[in-house]
């Protein structure tokens, strides 16, 4: 299988013509195919283009809209509720960020709940974008397959349910946690069975409590919480805030989007902005931020390790090399992209 080192612009292109050709707008297409190759770029190569067959059948299997009206059903001066009218998560998100964005900068701080929505891809990339207008941003959502029991039961009633905080810092990129609420997800399950590799112990637990480290036997099993009783807490909580909040689905009205391409998920996301404005100067609070984050970074690192790393750093890395050398996609993603780009009958994903 060939391997392939596509651009930016390149993976964004190929979304959007993928997209274009089951009957997303252009415009819409543009939209979520930059967002996927910002996933891309920052490394969180599972919520890629990984995700695109995925997002196709559940098109064409009619569990998402392509042609979504999303707006905004109600809000006040600093809240907002969206309705994603079932299309793609990433153009909820995406109006969720602009809204959030508007109402913070001028009631200091903004609240944006979803509902109706779908997966929207990296979590990152948006409490990132937020950053980028001078916001400390949260983020979580209700994640598509349940996977997690509760603490003490045997009933998956719980996804990875994702959360990421950003905050801005003078030193350029933001410090920025991307995570989920187990200590490991499918997605990155199944990036690594495609690459041919293990999992780390403790993230796949099988009916006997026992460790599953091979990524094709996953589905045996359930993922386990960070954490122990503390992630299923936080998982929880941010499943209430993301889904019930908004009349979004938890529990087990959570739609398997897996092996579902036709039920529509009703998945919520919320979107939590202050300003730093409201709270001070922007370049002073950063530069605290700075100065704070620099002390981590020097400060001396355990046997093993050759530095200390804050949340994001790693993200940063990644992007940093991926914008300069292009990402390299495995062979069976390719492979994958190809198939693809040939039922639909548009330019493979390394075309200029």
């Amino acid at each position: 299988m060939r391997e392939v080192r596509a651009t930016q612009t390149q993976l964004a292109g190929f979304a959007a013509r993928a997209l274009t050709a089951v009957g997303v707008p252009a415009a819409d297409a543009a939209i979520v195919g930059g967002l996927m190759a910002e996933a891309e770029m920052l490394g969180a190569y599972a919520h890629g283009l990984y995700r695109l067959d995925r997002y196709i059948r559940m098109i064409r299997g009619g569990a998402i809209n392509p042609r979504a009206r999303v707006c905004v059903v109600r809000e006040t001066a600093a809240t907002a509720l969206i309705d994603g009218d079932d299309g793609l998560g990433h153009l909820v998100m995406d109006l969720a960020v602009s809204v959030g964005v508007g109402k913070a900068r001028n009631s200091g701080a903004a609240w944006v709940g979803t509902f109706n929505s779908n997966h929207a891809g990296a979590a990152g990339v948006y409490t990132r974008k937020a950053a980028q207008h001078g916001m400390a941003a949260i983020y979580g959502a209700v994640g598509n397959a349940n996977v997690l029991p509760p603490w003490g039961g045997i009933e998956p009633l719980l996804s990875t349910n994702p959360m990421s905080i950003a905050v801005p810092s003078a030193s350029g990129d933001p410090v920025a946690l991307d995570m989920a609420t187990t200590a490991g997800s499918f997605g990155k399950i199944r990036a690594a069975a495609e690459r041919g590799e293990s999992i780390p112990p403790g993230w796949v637990l099988g009916p006997d409590g026992q460790d599953i480290t091979d990524p094709r036997r996953a589905g045996e099993g359930y993922l386990a919480p960070i954490g122990g009783a503390k992630g299923y807490g936080l998982a929880l909580m941010i499943g209430l805030l993301a889904g019930p909040l908004n009349g979004a689905v938890l529990g087990r009205e959570v739609v398997d989007f897996n092996v579902d391409h036709g039920t529509r998920t009703n998945t919520g996301q919320f979107l939590c902005l202050i300003s730093l404005e409201a709270l001070g100067s922007s370049a002073v609070i950063t530069e605290r931020v700075a100065a704070v984050a620099g002390q981590f970074r020097e400060s001396a690192p355990m046997s093993g390790h050759d530095h200390v790393r804050l949340p994001g750093d790693a993200s940063n890395e990644r992007q940093r090399e991926n914008l300069a050398n292009g990402v390299l996609l495995p062979g069976s993603l390719v492979s994958d992209l190809d198939r693809l780009a040939g039922e639909l009958d548009v330019a493979p994903v390394d075309s200029s």
